[in-house]
């Protein structure tokens, strides 16, 4: 293992070797505790073993569906809810951004399945020629079509000047091993064409925000951001988040990244965080204790 500064990231063997210097940990969910078809049975027990020595723990994904759908998601995949004190979601955050926009008709670029983010609220959907804003959850099939297949449809937003909602920020996701693009990369790509995107998961504050003041509130006092790590496997969103928000971010190897990091030795690896915006403070292949 090569001597490491103290810029470099810092290899873990497990978060047992750190877990005295945090009161709190802002987790990732898909590619962290599960690959969107099973659990991670290490990091489940990693996330229980957390809270049994008094971390808070608060399961941060940049999911567009309300908490509670992730609630029920992480039950189906046998995930016991001593993993965990809170969950917050990017469409918990987007939620919010669309009742402001109460009544305003949108059009909903994304999958039926979140449909349970917008259930009972003042947005009528309507065809993209009749939209004021846009909500963008995913694309409509992430297996076949990728942020280009909209290639006319958003340059024909952008030329009406209409803000888009992204109600997940990450650009791709691991599913089942298969790497599948999400609502990011349309986000992205509108953005390239002159459009106005709002953005409400990670790496942006409010999500943050929210998950300290939930954990902070079952804490029952403050907790300082020195005291804070976030654990994640990409870096334009988990790692980037951390930084900005003043957590010690913790990279897990074996997510989006997976192609360039779990066959490299670590040297290449720290060449490689060299090269991205930001880097971690830790990383390790997988989230065990």
């Amino acid at each position: 293992m090569p001597s490491l500064n103290i810029a470099a990231t810092r290899p873990l063997s497990g978060f047992s070797e750190i877990a005295d210097r945090f009161d709190l940990c802002l987790c990732d969910v898909w590619g962290v505790v599960h690959n969107g078809v099973a659990a991670f049975e290490d990091a489940v027990a990693a996330l229980v073993a957390m809270r049994e020595r008094g971390i808070n723990v608060v399961l941060v994904t940049n999911a567009p569906r309300p908490n509670a759908e992730i609630a029920r998601q992480l039950a189906g995949f046998n995930v016991p809810q001593a993993a965990w004190d809170a969950i917050v979601t990017s469409g918990d955050v987007c939620r919010a951004l669309i009742q402001a926009r109460a009544g305003q008709p949108v059009f909903r670029l994304g999958p039926d399945r979140d449909l349970p983010l917008i259930a009972g609220l003042d947005a009528p959907e309507v065809g993209p020629d009749e939209a004021r804003y846009v909500l963008c959850t995913g694309l409509f099939d992430d297996t076949t079509e990728t942020a280009e297949s909209y290639a006319g449809l958003l340059a024909g937003f952008a030329a009406r000047r209409l803000e888009m909602i992204c109600a997940n920020p990450d650009l791709v996701v691991e599913r089942g091993g298969q790497i599948v693009p999400c609502a990011g990369s349309v986000a992205l790509a509108y953005e390239e064409r002159g459009g106005k995107v709002v953005y409400a998961g990670k790496p942006h504050r409010p999500i943050y925000d929210t998950a300290l003041a939930l954990a902070q509130e079952k804490r029952g006092a403050p907790i300082a951001r020195d005291r804070i790590c976030a654990i994640g496997d990409a870096i334009r969103t988990d790692i980037a988040g951390a930084d900005t928000f003043g957590a010690t971010g913790i990279m897990v190897l074996a997510g989006i990244h997976a192609q360039d990091l779990m066959e490299a030795s670590w040297d290449q690896r720290h060449g490689w965080f060299e090269r991205q915006s930001h880097r971690p403070a830790y990383a390790l292949p997988h989230l065990v204790w």
